[in-house]
């Protein structure tokens, strides 16, 4: 009876200390034992351990299949002898019996103890692995613990997690014992338990990060429609209210900056532009170019293009230092923007027009190569040409002056 209780409170032990369910570690515990019994054995049994939930102990079972001459004593057994057992017996039945397991060696009581401790570790790398593959594109709080070779390992509680440096953001350095929020990217199941991938630098960060500062977003009233990042300089993100009564920028912003600011502080100062989204995709470009002002705009649709004409002292703000503004713009709205001055337009437009006068006559470049065609006969008579060309300029001439230019002319 205290094996019994001994048993049952290890087995509860386990189950609350480590978090797992009950039916892993009786599996566990039958494993261990039939290991243990088939080690003693040599194999050379059908051995079969089940837990009694009632006894509290694990019991081992023997079976042998009935038959009329017996070649395998460890495996077959013989109607006669099977009918003492079980009166019902057939030949080819197979028929179950309930061995000593008390007499079980030390090291046949180590190597259970070892099969359970691998199926504990084993139970609880599942667990880990089931809790944080639900939890894929969460932001999670943790704990720095140290570098290795540029990555930084965080303790999330349960589990150790790695922030490869490349998911890092620029400028960000951390000590031991800092706290950390980093999304959950990716979860891989490896032979040393399962592997967390954490970042700072996807965009999902962002959205995270508001979801949790604007209970509006949380609530599904104002919808993140999409994020843009250079990670640790400046970013976009683009919002929408569901309710008209509900202003999604303000909602962002929070009453005097403090909503937006918190995500700026824990982004350790990145520039965040809180952007409203419209179907109208020439109003989404404009607002997405803020702060920039846009003066016009011209759209290709086959192409996803759009051409977006600014004040000569908006140029610079719109395309942003190094086109960084332009450039998220362009990745937040999905089409390809190209961006000039008013002055760069109007000369633009003036050179189009210039370049085309509206008549039919033939181009510089289609006279020079009507010469080159001309016959070679023509060309081979310069004086011939030279007199026409002469009787052309001379034939509307007068023959003489008049008398009183002739004196005119003499005075």
């Amino acid at each position: 009876m205290e094996t019994t209780f001994n048993l049952k409170n290890t087995i509860d032990s386990i189950v609350k200390e480590k978090g797992i369910d009950k039916q892993v570690v009786l599996e566990a515990l039958e494993q261990a034992v039939l290991s243990a019994a088939n080690k003693k054995y040599r194999n050379t049994r059908d051995l079969e351990a089940h837990f009694n939930e009632e006894a509290g102990e694990v019991e081992l079972f023997e079976f042998v299949t009935v038959v009329e001459e017996v070649t395998d004593s460890y495996k077959e057994i013989d109607l006669e002898e099977a009918r003492e057992v079980d009166p019902d017996v057939e030949i080819g039945d197979s028929l179950g019996m309930k061995m000593d397991a008390s007499d079980f060696t030390r090291i046949a009581a180590q190597t259970a103890k070892q099969v359970i401790i691998q199926k504990v570790r084993e139970a609880e790398r599942e667990t880990i692995y089931n809790e944080f593959i639900s939890r894929k594109g969460e932001l999670i709080n943790g704990i720095v613990r140290r570098y290795e070779k540029g990555d930084l390992i965080v303790d999330l509680g349960r589990a150790e997690a790695i922030l490869p440096h490349t998911e890092q953001a620029p400028r960000e350095v951390y000590r031991q014992g800092d706290r950390i929020k980093a999304l959950i990217t990716k979860i891989e199941m490896t032979g040393k338990g399962p592997q967390i991938i954490l970042s700072r630098t996807n965009p999902l960060v962002l959205a995270e990060l508001f979801e949790a500062e604007v209970p509006e977003i949380a609530e599904g009233v104002v919808e993140i429609k999409g994020v843009v990042r250079e990670t640790g300089s400046r970013s976009k993100i683009a919002v929408y209210s569901h309710d008209n009564n509900v202003d999604p920028v303000g909602a962002c912003v929070g009453m005097r900056g403090a909503r937006v600011q918190n995500v700026v502080s824990e982004l350790r100062g990145e520039k965040i532009d809180i952007i409203p989204w419209s179907e109208d995709i020439a109003r989404f470009a404009c607002n997405a170019l803020a702060p920039a002002v846009v003066s016009k705009i011209y759209i290709i649709e086959e192409s996803k293009a759009m051409e977006i004409i600014v004040a000569d002292d908006q140029l610079s703000l719109a395309i942003g230092k190094r086109g960084q503004n332009v450039r998220l713009a362009a990745r937040l709205t999905g089409w390809k923007i190209d961006i000039k001055s008013e002055t760069r337009a109007a000369e633009a437009e003036m050179l189009e027009f210039a370049s085309f006068d509206g008549s039919d006559d033939e181009s510089q470049e289609d006279k020079d190569a009507s010469l080159l065609e001309t016959p070679a006969e023509n060309l081979e008579q310069p004086d011939v040409l030279a007199e026409e060309a002469s009787n052309e300029l001379t034939k509307d001439a007068p023959a003489e002056l008049p008398e009183d230019a002739t004196e005119e002319l003499e005075e």
